[in-house]
């Protein structure tokens, strides 16, 4: 839905549509092209993900001496745990948006590796890695603060509460997802580098660069360019980030009562 200049074959006007298409002329497992990379990269990027958030967070809190939740904490605690993240996500993005393209000549995540590696080298894997970062920042920015601002209204003694966990993880994600689209929507570009869209523009080589990925998809496709697949981001994320928070929040709190009740002597 956010490719710039769709094949007809491939156009979408909307996420049950373009599902339904999918599945009908490319197979029902189509739309699951490219998770086993998701799945590899997510593991050790989410790992240094909270680890980084939740020791930066408290240690901000220590230094600007805030009892409780300082959101200026939180939003640079989100901000130093994307740096990480990104570096491990990055190449997992686009091995499976280049897979996810229509007609994608990549049949294997290996092959997809193999390719891009060959062609474009390694710098392929992190062309898009300042744009992810430019977008991604904000994201988590706006995610956490929204986050924890919202358990501090539903959730107000920081106890396991899955339901809100639950509530707090899946409106953070949608907020954040809602004002970071046009920064996704380049993102994409960069990491697919849409043959028929860099061709429409008359650029010859690759498209590198966030404010060059801007003016093309002004150039393209005007305002509307940049908020093309929003419904879908949303769609995504308040599910992936309503079970992030619930499962992170089950160990967290799983895990430290393991281990208080070792300390407790019998």
């Amino acid at each position: 839905m956010q490719s710039l200049n769709p094949d007809p074959k491939a156009q979408y006007t909307s996420i049950y549509g373009a599902l339904k298409k999918i599945v009908r002329t490319e197979g029902f497992w189509r739309p699951l092209r490219g998770v086993n990379m998701m799945m590899m990269g997510a593991g050790p990027a989410h790992a240094l993900y909270f680890a980084c958030y939740e020791n930066v967070k408290r240690t901000l809190n220590a230094v600007f001496h805030h009892q409780g939740n300082s959101h200026l904490a939180n939003g640079i605690a989100g901000s130093m745990a994307t740096l990480l993240h990104d570096a491990v996500m990055n190449p997992a993005e686009v091995v499976k948006q280049r897979m996810q393209m229509y007609n994608s000549p990549h049949r294997s995540a290996l092959s997809c590796i193999r390719t891009v590696w060959r062609t474009e080298g390694l710098g392929a894997f992190y062309r898009s890695y300042t744009t992810q970062l430019t977008m991604n920042i904000p994201f988590q920015s706006i995610h956490f603060i929204t986050y924890e601002f919202l358990q501090e209204q539903v959730n107000p003694h920081r106890g396991y509460n899955p339901q809100s966990h639950i509530i707090s993880g899946g409106l953070a994600g949608a907020l954040a997802a809602a004002a970071t689209t046009p920064l996704d929507v380049c993102k994409t570009l960069l990491n697919t580098q849409e043959n028929m869209a860099l061709s429409l523009a008359n650029i010859s080589g690759r498209l590198s660069g966030m404010a060059n990925a801007f003016r093309m998809v002004y150039q393209l496709n005007g305002l509307p360019g940049y908020f093309k697949g929003i419904q879908a981001r949303v769609v995504y994320q308040v599910p992936s980030t309503a079970i992030s928070w619930s499962v992170y929040e089950f160990f967290k709190y799983f895990l430290t009562k393991r281990k208080l009740e070792n300390r407790t002597p019998y």
